[in-house]
Parts: C-alpha cells; sequence; structure tokens
C-alpha cells in the first residue's frame, strides 16, 4: 500500500534528547570510569618506558617495524594468535556480563557512552542545565547569546574530537616526535588522513548521532536480546508498586502521603517524569524494558532521589530480575550465577585467558626455520663430496640484541660449513638468513642420511631441528 494512502511515514524527524543532570551512585560510578577511561587513553602514549633498540614509549604500534610494543612485551605479526585470542575473550566477557547485569557494559564503558557523556558535560558547561538548553534550541539563530553559547559548545566538541583522533595516531609513532612533525606539516600523509577521518566520525557521533548509534548503528543493541535470562538483572520499573490499582498521579494535595495514596488506589509514582528527563537514550523506563536501554542506571539514580524526598523507600525503579519483579513478594536482587551458560562463558575466560597467559609467557626468545634448498637438491663434487645446502632463516624476538651460534650434531667435523656465520648477532625485531652447506665424502653419505642443528642464544636457550641429507632424488 502506498505510503501516503496508509498515512504512515517511513521516516520521522529526529527529536533531539536533552538529558537532564543527576546525582546519584551509578552517576557517581559513570563518572570515575568516564575519567579512568580519559585518562588511559590520553596519557599512555605518553608514558615513558626504557626499553632496548625501540622508542621509550609505553605502548606503540610500530607498524613500519612490524612489532607492537606493550610495555615490556613485543608482539610481532607471526603471533596473530594471540590477538585471536584475545577477541574471543573480549566477546565471551561481554556475553558473560550481558548473561548477568544486562547491557551495562553499554551504560558504562562503551567508547560511544563515554564520549557522548564527556559532549554532554561540555554542553552543559556552555549552555546550562536542560531547560536552558532547551529554551537555547527554541530560540532563532540570530540571537547572540545562541550564537556564543552554541558556537562555543560545537567548538569544544570539535577540539575535543580533533585530540581524540590526534591521539589515536599517537599510539602509531613516538609520541612526542609526531606531535612536531604533525604542526609543522613534515608527518606522513596517513597521519592528517586518519586525525582527520577519527575527528569527523567522533563529532558525528557522539556530538550528533549520540543515541541513534546504540539505537541504529550499534549491533549489539539487536542481539542482546538473545543472550537475556528471566534471572540477568537489568533496570527495571517496579510497575506494580509504582502504579497500584488505580494508576500512577501526582503528589497533588490529598494524594501526598502513602496511606492517601493507597486510599486512592495510587501506586508510588509520583509522575514526575524525571526518569525519562534523565536517560541519555530518550526512552521512559515506566514503558517497560527497551533494547535501546543501556542499563546506565541514571533512572535509577533520578528516581532514588524522587523517593528520598516523598520519605518513601527507594527502588521503585531498579536494578532486577524479570523472575524476582514476578513474585507476589519480592527478595534483594541478587545475581544469578549458577546457571550452565553464565557458567560455560566463566569457564571459557578462565581456560582461554588461563592458555594466553601460559604462551604468552613461554614464548621463545628467537624463531627459527631450517629449509633445504632443493633446487638441486644435491650436488657431487669434481672429488666426488656431496653437498647438500641449507637455508636458515633467525628472527630476534628477545627484546634485545642477541648472538646466537649455530652447529650440528651428527656430522663428522668440518662436514658444515657457515661461512663466516658460526655465530651470528642479531638485533631486537630483525631477521637474518644463513646459508649452510654440508660435504660428505661418498662413503659418510651412505651412512648419514639424518642428522641435527642445533641453534643457541647467549642466555642459554637452544632449539634442535632435524636434517636430512641426500645422496639421491
Amino acid at each position: 500500500m502506498d505510503n501516503q494512502q496508509s498515512g504512515k511515514e517511513l521516516y520521522f524527524k529526529r527529536v533531539p534528547v536533552v538529558p537532564r543532570s543527576i546525582q546519584g551512585g551509578f552517576r557517581r560510578f559513570k563518572t570515575a570510569i568516564l575519567w579512568l577511561g580519559f585518562a588511559v587513553y590520553f596519557l599512555l602514549p605518553w608514558l615513558p618506558w626504557s626499553r632496548e633498540g625501540a622508542p621509550s614509549q609505553a605502548v606503540m604500534f610500530d607498524i613500519p617495524g612490524r612489532r607492537y610494543l606493550i610495555f615490556n612485551l613485543t608482539v610481532y605479526p607471526q603471533d596473530i594468535f594471540w590477538l585471536a585470542l584475545l577477541l574471543f575473550i573480549a566477546a565471551v566477557v561481554l556475553f558473560f556480563a550481558t548473561a548477568l547485569v544486562g547491557r551495562a557494559f553499554c551504560g558504562y564503558f562503551c567508547f560511544q557512552t563515554l564520549w557522548t557523556d564527556a559532549f554532554i558535560w561540555l554542553e552543559k558547561w556552555f549552555q546550562g542545565e536542560r531547560p536552558a538548553r532547551l529554551r537555547l534550541s527554541r530560540e532563532s539563530w540570530s540571537k547572540r547569546e545562541k550564537l556564543l553559547k552554541v558556537g562555543g559548545t560545537r567548538i569544544a566538541w570539535a577540539l575535543l574530537s580533533f585530540w581524540t583522533a590526534l591521539t589515536f595516531v599517537f599510539y602509531f609513532g613516538y609520541a612526542p616526535e609526531l606531535l612536531q612533525t604533525f604542526f609543522t606539516g613534515d608527518a606522513p600523509a596517513a597521519a592528517y588522513i586518519t586525525t582527520l577521518v577519527l575527528t569527523i566520525s567522533t563529532y558525528a557521533a557522539a556530538g550528533l548521532l549520540r543515541e541513534h548509534v546504540c539505537t541504529f548503528i550499534c549491533p549489539y543493541g539487536r542481539f542482546q536480546s538473545a543472550m537475556y535470562d528471566p534471572e540477568t538483572l537489568t533496570v527495571h520499573y517496579d510497575r506494580r508498586r509504582g502504579e497500584g490499582a488505580a494508576g500512577r498521579a501526582s503528589a497533588r494535595a490529598g494524594a501526598r502521603a502513602r496511606e492517601e495514596r493507597s486510599a486512592l488506589g495510587h501506586g508510588d509514582c509520583v509522575d514526575c517524569g524525571l526518569c525519562a528527563q534523565v536517560c541519555p537514550v530518550g526512552i521512559d523506563i515506566r514503558d517497560g524494558l527497551q533494547y535501546t536501554c543501556i542499563s546506565c542506571g541514571l533512572c535509577v539514580d533520578a528516581c532514588d532521589s524522587i523517593m528520598d524526598k516523598m520519605g518513601w523507600p527507594r527502588g521503585l525503579v531498579r536494578y532486577d530480575s524479570e523472575v524476582n519483579l514476578a513474585r507476589s513478594a519480592p527478595t534483594p536482587p541478587k545475581l544469578h550465577w549458577k546457571s550452565l551458560k553464565v557458567l560455560g562463558y566463566g569457564v571459557s575466560i578462565v581456560l582461554m585467558t588461563g592458555y594466553l597467559i601460559y604462551d604468552m609467557s613461554h614464548r621463545s626468545s628467537f624463531e627459527h626455520s631450517i629449509q633445504q634448498i632443493r633446487q638441486p637438491l644435491f650436488v657431487t663434487l669434481s672429488d666426488g663430496t656431496i653437498r647438500n645446502r641449507y637455508q636458515i632463516r633467525l628472527t630476534n624476538i628477545s627484546g634485545a640484541e642477541e648472538t646466537y651460534a649455530i652447529s650440528a650434531r651428527g656430522l663428522p667435523e668440518g662436514a658444515l660449513d657457515l661461512g663466516n656465520f658460526e655465530s651470528v648477532t642479531i638485533r631486537n625485531g630483525k631477521s637474518v638468513i644463513i646459508q649452510a652447506s654440508v660435504m660428505l665424502d661418498p662413503h659418510r653419505a651412505r651412512e648419514i642420511d639424518h642428522f641435527e642443528f642445533l641453534i643457541r642464544n647467549g642466555k642459554g636457550e637452544s632449539v634442535v631441528d632435524p636434517a636430512r641429507f641426500f645422496t639421491k632424488h
């Protein structure tokens, strides 16, 4: 049916969400996470960290050097398994948290939440509290006040977006040097392109789109319901307590005391709307559980503040489970972790984390590969001696310059020819290819078809690699 005939529109004009500030335990927790997250993100590239043969920066992703410096750990592209395992652990931790406390990750730890909170704080600092911002939005752009306040807000957003983007770039180079070259025009083109793209995307996501990122763009909001259980703790409105038999009503004369309201059939909800005003995604928690709810708990703080003013018990809006709310006499909320799904997530996290730590702590300080040169497989010299050639590749991943000694077991003395590379010094993160030859007289060649290469570093670590000696195709 044609949309005009049906009278319905596929699209609606976006009504910006203008949240009110609120104080309370959940707001304080969100603020603490915000400052902690910003401190880690913005200060980490500037944290000095002494290491040999690399910039003194605690965390740096050295793309040209094909290495990732993370404190005392140096990660190379061949360690991609660690990244895959880390992503798996992060996904399972997210599922584990969702099964226990719903979409709390979105409410407190998501980058979109953190930067949107910061943008809202700047907006409040320039334009005032929610009523002042709403009034300002209705005024004409010809008003000087609106130009100054809104313009100041947008400039502050742009500066924060720019510094966010530039800080991201700092992770891919030595920050003090990159900062200087960036503003003198000598930085690589990739630095300017990345900064421009991330500045625009940060400004758009945290300043313009905001709740639409959580509602329409982020896939997590769509599939999170599949991970919910009836015992999952998430933000709920206690409809039975709040509505009563006659529904909610304002605290007017004759309906202010709980006894008066009970006699009239009204619940504890005074219909102040504060829970909806503080919501950063613009929903009313009293309409029931909604997929757009990010479980940030600000509506809990708002409702608790009203209950405190009225002198009534807190918890009309609270973290609770559907099972507990359905009881005739709800008990205090608690985490329900004794389910097969939650236990499975927990066991997976412990096992995979343990294996990752074990693998990282037992990684060899060097990598090697030995390949026989097969073109030709062997060569018979003029005196009848048979020669096989091998290519040895050594990569130093110890974190410092290291010297390696190469020898062979199972061969007569003088049979192994390494040129001048019986020992070789390799800088950290670098590789060296060594050509080796093994020459045996016909009699020894018939007796020896296997031997071993022995590679040892200065710390006493060694590896033994078997090799074959060919005398015929």
